[in-house]
């Protein structure tokens, strides 16, 4: 197969993707409530701390690009969950979307750098640290960081790094394993990856 053709998206793509963004956009949702009370109770005991918990809304665009492993998919996946977060009602309205761009972005570049050939857990968590580099640049402008203390802005960096690599990157890595051993990607490469 040549890398045009594995590169051009199938129906069953953009219809599996489409699944995922949705998901993703329903546990985001509900991380929008859970996630963001455990976030504010981290910045209140040290701000920028709350990172840690911001990794849950960087998973799409990790699934996105483990599963369907074709340009676009992780940016695809992680702004139709930022859609559907927005549109089910959340505290920073239709900003979301720029907020899956942004961190779609990240992971995409990522699978770009090694050119959507590598889909392991060291590419996972590199995927989960980039869509939390994403999300820190667009902060700084959108969320008003660049004017907070350059403490907050290293602290907040590095807590959503950590987030990314493991709450993104690593669970990301982990549920796909799951979703190909129960069969359910087997019309994917990542599905066809486990049976060997």
């Amino acid at each position: 197969m040549n890398s045009k053709n594995r590169s051009a998206w199938r129906v069953i793509d953009i219809v599996t993707a489409s699944v995922l963004g949705v998901a993703c956009g329903l546990i985001f949702w509900v991380w929008n409530i859970l996630g963001y009370a455990g976030f504010t109770a981290l910045d209140t005991l040290t701000p920028g701390l709350g990172g840690l918990v911001a990794g849950v809304w960087l998973l799409g665009g990790v699934l996105g690009g483990l599963v369907i492993r074709k340009p676009g998919a992780a940016i695809f996946v992680e702004v139709v969950a930022a859609i559907v977060s927005a549109l089910l009602g959340n505290q920073w309205g239709i900003t979301t979307i720029y907020s899956g761009l942004a961190q779609g972005l990240g992971a995409e570049l990522i699978f770009l750098l090694f050119a959507y050939r590598r889909f392991g857990l060291p590419t996972a968590v590199l995927a989960g640290i980039g869509s939390a580099v994403g999300a820190f640049v667009l902060e700084l402008f959108m969320s008003g960081n660049l004017a907070k203390t350059l403490q907050f802005n290293l602290i907040y960096l590095v807590c959503l790094v950590i987030s990314g690599a493991i709450l993104a990157g690593i669970l990301g890595w982990v549920l796909v394993r799951a979703l190909a051993r129960a069969g359910v990607l087997d019309r994917f490469a990542a599905g066809r990856q486990q049976r060997v």
